[in-house]
């Protein structure tokens, strides 16, 4: 989530209109400022939550680890003050993702303790954290529905119609290894999928990634295969 409310939602007005009086509510809460390199994690999956980071700026990105060693990318966040534990803070349980920086980054560190009396004390603060959190499960059970009940070749052409189209909260990667892993697939099974968009002549690959050649048809490409 971040401290910045998001642009939609039934109480969008409200939070525009308090959200200094979030943000200041969160950093009362602060304990300290940290500096990490790229490659650490600001969160590890399986390990309990030690601290609420709050992440001024720079490139994060979130993955999950099954005990078969394959891993799921969930994508790459530019965050503009984004918070991150806020899930595991209220379930009281270990972290679930992994959540990388991906260059060098300032985490500001609120204290866990402080702020679940702070919201004892301000229970009307709750609403920010309701609000992205339901945000969050929606885009989130969005993109899990689709890599389960569609086929992959599907699921990168709705994809990339998605990011031609609106600035998505979740970037992709450069690297077609973490590309797979963001469609929950191998290099060699993402590879195979993509090649059979270009051989339909739907997309092509260029310097910066992917490209629609036709949006038309990928649309009619993803009417005609909805299974």
């Amino acid at each position: 989530m971040k401290i910045t409310p998001y642009s939609s939602g039934r109480f969008h007005a409200y939070l525009v209109e308090q959200k200094q009086a979030f943000k200041t509510f969160i950093y009362q809460c602060q304990m300290s400022t940290a500096y990490i390199d790229a490659g650490s994690d600001i969160l590890k999956q399986g390990e309990p939550l030690e601290h609420i980071y709050v992440v001024p700026g720079g490139r994060v990105s979130m993955s999950i680890l099954a005990a078969n060693g394959r891993r799921f990318q969930l994508g790459e966040a530019n965050c503009d003050y984004h918070i991150f534990g806020e899930m595991e803070f209220f379930t009281a349980t270990p972290c679930q993702w992994t959540v990388t920086a991906d260059e060098h980054l300032q985490i500001d560190i609120i204290c866990l303790t402080s702020l679940a009396k702070a919201l004892e004390q301000h229970p009307e603060m709750m609403v920010y954290f309701a609000a992205a959190l339901a945000e969050d499960y929606r885009d989130s059970m969005e993109i899990y529905t689709n890599r389960l009940l569609h086929p992959l070749t599907y699921n990168i052409a709705y994809d990339l119609l998605l990011r031609q189209r609106s600035t998505m909260a979740l970037g992709n990667f450069s690297k077609a290894s973490q590309e797979a892993e963001r469609f929950g697939t191998s290099s060699r099974v993402y590879r195979r999928a993509v090649n059979e968009l270009i051989a339909q002549g739907l997309v092509e690959k260029t310097a910066t990634g992917l490209t629609i050649v036709d949006e038309q048809e990928l649309q009619r490409f993803l009417k005609s295969n909805p299974q």
